[in-house]
């Protein structure tokens, strides 16, 4: 998912073998991409079906095309039975004139599957059909799916959508220059029905989750088309920064100095606070420079610029310290009731059980030796 111009359609057509990548690759079971194949098939949002043939010819085409070594009994057989798939034993003989909006897509799905590739791509297919027809395909398609076990990379500008037939949202920032901005897991339960899905307890919060990026992605497009003011009036670098943040206690800085004007007061024109769902979209935002500064705990900084974890070291700086001493190791309620009050008690209770692991938590690798303390840390320029 992402804005018009971010390269939605153009990452399938690198992924297809339609077009070549300026750099890097694509790699399907550890084999690069490099032309078209059937082992990839694309289903368009137009259907690309051909008018002079009917549907079992249309799908019958590309099965005699890919698998013409097979005998003709078992190739019909396929045919026939993608038919059954989709529904359309009534209208096998019908050319695509005669046949409504999602009817052609339903053809057209069953034309790509029926080569049994191994991945699906679907740039917007129900895009332009009415939300009755959309709903019953999706259905389909996730039946479809379940029954082929086939990978599919879909194209969306329907949220609801996305959250429906997918595992993983993946969403893109504004192009040119896009890049992965944040990936959403939909860890929602399958099979999934839509009623079932928009009463799930996790629903709107993914979805607002999704929102809140799509709609951040919007306004920085508006900041990017407004003129901005002469940078050297006030001395500064640059005059509109985007700065992530994680809704604690230690974001409370930022926050009055966005509402009481302090930015503006020291020459700073458009200051944009980016709530962040994580820590690991923090680090990715500076990483990327999506974001121009964050709210971090203190290990942050210093495992960027490590290179901890096997990433490439990325230098920041530390510019202000927003808060001291306010986390503490916090332990299981369990360990209350068994009498841990002290450093010493618990080291009791785990020497006790020298059979169970005892795991503890924390929020990025890079804090496992430091204090927690929250910082505003900003990539270095030169």
């Amino acid at each position: 998912m992402g804005h018009s111009g971010c390269g939605k359609s153009t990452l399938l057509n690198i992924v297809a073998g339609l077009s070549k990548p300026t750099r890097g690759g694509v790699l399907l079971e550890g084999r690069e991409v490099k032309q078209p194949g059937p082992d990839r098939m694309m289903v368009f949002q137009n259907y690309s079906l051909l008018p002079w043939l009917s549907v079992r010819e249309n799908i019958a085409l590309a099965v005699d095309e890919v698998m013409g070594s097979r005998p003709s009994g078992e190739r019909r057989a396929i045919v026939e039975q993608n038919i059954d798939m989709v529904g359309l034993r009534h209208a096998a003989d019908k050319r695509p004139g005669k046949l409504s909006g999602g009817m052609k897509q339903r053809v057209a799905i069953a034309r790509a599957l029926a080569i049994r590739p191994k991945v699906l791509l679907l740039d917007e297919p129900f895009g332009a059909l009415d939300a009755l027809t959309r709903g019953g395909l999706q259905e389909q398609l996730m039946k479809i799916c379940e029954e082929t076990h086939a990978t599919c990379i879909m194209v969306t500008h329907d949220v609801d959508e996305a959250l429906l037939l997918s595992d993983r949202v993946v969403l893109l920032t504004n192009g040119p220059e896009a890049h992965i901005g944040q990936i959403v897991d939909v860890t929602l339960p399958r099979p999934r029905d839509r009623m079932e899905v928009v009463n799930h307890p996790s629903y709107y919060g993914l979805r607002s989750e999704i929102l809140y990026f799509l709609n951040q992605q919007k306004r920085a497009k508006k900041r990017q088309a407004k003129p901005t003011a002469a940078i050297s009036r006030n001395g500064l670098e640059k005059i509109n920064l985007e700065i992530g943040f994680i809704p604690l206690t230690d974001c409370a800085p930022l926050v009055v100095a966005k509402e009481m004007g302090f930015f503006k007061k020291h020459g700073l024109e458009e200051v944009t606070l980016s709530r962040e769902p994580n820590w690991k979209a923090v680090t990715e935002g500076i990483a990327t420079q999506r974001l121009d500064a964050a709210q971090m705990v203190a290990g942050m900084p210093l495992a960027l610029t490590l290179g901890i974890g096997g990433k490439a070291p990325l230098p920041v700086v530390t510019a202000l310290v927003l808060a001291r001493n306010g986390n503490a190791i916090t332990l299981a309620k369990r360990f209350y009731h068994e009498g841990v009050r002290t450093a010493d008690d618990f080291r009791a209770v785990v020497r006790q059980t020298p059979d169970k692991v005892h795991t503890l938590g924390m929020v990025h690798p890079g804090l496992h030796a430091q204090p927690h303390a929250a910082l505003l840390a900003g990539r270095r320029r030169r």
